[in-house]
């Protein structure tokens, strides 16, 4: 090759070198100074930010059903698992959506191994021309609080329709032995009985509504633990004379608990009032009190009947009697263990039972102290190292 040639060649090489290098630079440059465009989310920012806020459990489904968005309440309820819809209903219900574009709303049951059942209510709405979005509530409290309702109402009609039929009868009986005087005298008596049970069992019925309102307390203060019991023993005295019972008090004196009179003292008197019904003739009923860590324990105890073990748990339900065949003469409503219950929980306290059948029980009502400054300072000089 000429040396013409070579040295062509060689600037014709130099230029391919440089127009490279040249080129290489302002792909470069252009780089630098133009990001790369960013790709649009598939769920819009703005519905991403409701669902954030939102107290219901929400999930949002693309065309592939892959879940693309849910709610902290959709993992906690257990609608996803992965990238996809746990319940079969509710997939179901989305594919519906999707092909008709239409609003549907429903009720699921979701269920889960080892976890309670729960009711729900699904509304599935199309979200754009791809996406499909359902909402979910839980409404298992409020299924819970509608059977409870019910049932009360049946037992409440159950209750009352047994007095007012009996009084109906001797009303009855009455005016058919109106020639008899001690006949219309002995039916008068017990419609006496059943009218006073009547009444108490109206009266129950209406200290558990007024316990189980939003606002139970209306003025609560310092209540005098001694004033309590007193009340208390005197409104069962004359059932207990009637059976020859004494009742005996004894414990800590000078205690004080926080809360609503009247509540606390209806709480007191029915532990009183049962421990009085179930006891036999010629025993004792026993009343004491005592301060343990910030609460006061009242506790009630009998030589009563005492209470199968299988049962101890079911006591304090509603309308629940332990000894059905003998709630008429001892004119029990199934109520009052109901409202100590529900004393205790609404003070912050709790109660207790322990019982032996055929020997007797104990009830001890546990609710928290008030302290007044001086006795206040002085314990906590005590347990100040």
């Amino acid at each position: 090759m000429d040396p013409t040639t070579q040295a062509f060649l060689a600037a014709l090489i130099g230029a391919v070198v440089a127009g490279g290098a040249v080129l290489a630079w302002h792909i470069s440059d252009r780089q630098q100074h133009h990001a790369a465009p960013v790709a649009q989310p598939v769920v819009p920012p703005e519905v991403a930010t409701v669902l954030s806020v939102l107290r219901s459990s929400a999930v949002v489904v693309d065309d592939a059903d892959t879940v693309l968005k849910a709610s902290a309440p959709a993992y906690a309820l257990g609608l996803v698992r992965g990238a996809s819809l746990a319940s079969d209903e509710l997939a179901e219900l989305v594919s519906q959506v999707r092909r008709d574009g239409q609003i549907r709303e429903t009720e699921l049951l979701m269920q889960r191994p080892g976890v309670p059942s729960r009711h729900v209510t699904a509304r599935v709405a199309p979200l754009g021309s791809r996406l499909v979005l359902a909402l979910v509530e839980d409404r298992t409290r409020e299924r819970r609080v509608e059977a409870v309702r019910r049932d009360f109402v049946a037992n409440v009609s159950h209750e009352l329709k047994t007095p007012v039929g009996a009084i109906r009868l001797l009303s009855e009986a009455v005016s058919d032995a109106s020639d008899d005087p001690e006949a219309v005298k002995r039916f008068a008596d017990r419609m006496l009985l059943e009218s006073d049970r009547l009444s108490r069992l109206v009266q129950q019925i209406i200290e558990l509504s007024r316990l189980q309102a939003d606002d139970p307390m209306e003025a609560p203060a310092a209540i005098a633990v001694d004033e309590v019991i007193r009340v208390a023993v005197d409104t069962s005295a004359i059932d207990a004379d009637s059976k020859r019972i004494q009742i005996v008090t004894g414990g800590t004196p000078g205690l004080e608990v926080f809360g609503d009179r009247e509540q606390v003292t209806a709480a007191v008197a029915n532990l009183v009032a049962n421990a009085v019904s179930y006891s036999g003739d010629d025993s004792t009923v026993l009343v004491s009190t005592k301060a343990a860590q910030g609460s006061v324990e009242v506790s009630v105890v009998d030589q009563g009947i005492g209470i199968p073990s299988q049962e101890i748990d079911r006591i304090f339900e509603r309308f629940y009697r332990v000894d059905p065949a003998r709630h008429r003469s001892t004119g029990g409503t199934g109520l009052g263990l109901s409202i100590v219950k529900h004393v205790a929980a609404t003070h912050g306290g709790d109660v207790k039972v322990w019982s032996v059948e055929g020997q007797g029980s104990t009830f001890t009502l546990s609710l928290p102290r008030h302290l007044t400054g001086t006795l206040q300072e002085n314990l906590q000089k005590e347990v100040s190292p």
